[in-house]
């Protein structure tokens, strides 16, 4: 059976080193979210690098999930004290389940406040797309299915939650209330 792998990205207002009160809210609440999201019914499983620290995006050793990658419009730094960007891959058994932890719960709280942590760039924040069961997707995956989504709107290869699709390429509607 398919899983629903589900890649975010957003460009941060300030650097993640920035030592700032909305910076470490934001950290504080993203610790928070993943612990939540973690036990999620549907959750499989989601990128973290195996060791890192604070803002070690670009060289850390990210595993099965290959190297990291960003969208080419990402303009900001690529050192742990430049970076400004946060970014998920995640993997579900299904849509409904990463749309209910996408948008209930703590998460949905965080979405409440994203304008006071991210910048508007004019590009989708996340994208979703099918892969076969046992496949890890990876930085990449995520990266060309994002720039697809944005240079040519939802589609079976990669939609939002709003124009989603089934494992066959179908068109379907999520009821928009989380369950």
């Amino acid at each position: 059976m398919p899983h629903l792998a589900l890649y975010t990205f957003g460009v941060l207002k300030s650097p993640l080193a920035d030592p700032g009160p909305l910076t470490r809210e934001f950290y504080d609440r993203g610790e928070a979210v993943y612990r939540t999201i973690g036990q999620q019914p549907g959750y499989l499983a989601h990128a973290e690098p195996a060791e890192a620290g604070r803002g070690v995006l670009f060289d850390a050793d990210w595993g099965v999930w290959g190297e990291f990658a960003v969208p080419a419009w990402y303009e900001k730094g690529r050192t742990p004290e430049t970076t400004a960007l946060a970014a998920t891959l995640s993997l579900w058994t299904d849509l409904r389940p990463a749309f209910d932890a996408v948008y209930g719960g703590l998460h949905r709280a965080a979405l409440n406040r994203r304008f006071d942590w991210f910048e508007k760039t004019g590009h989708p924040s996340h994208v979703a797309w099918w892969v076969s069961d046992g496949a890890i997707p990876t930085w990449q995956d995520g990266v060309s299915r994002l720039t697809h989504l944005h240079d040519h709107d939802s589609a079976p290869h990669a939609f939002t939650f709003h124009d989603a699709f089934t494992p066959e390429g179908t068109a379907i509607r999520i009821n928009r209330e989380p369950s």
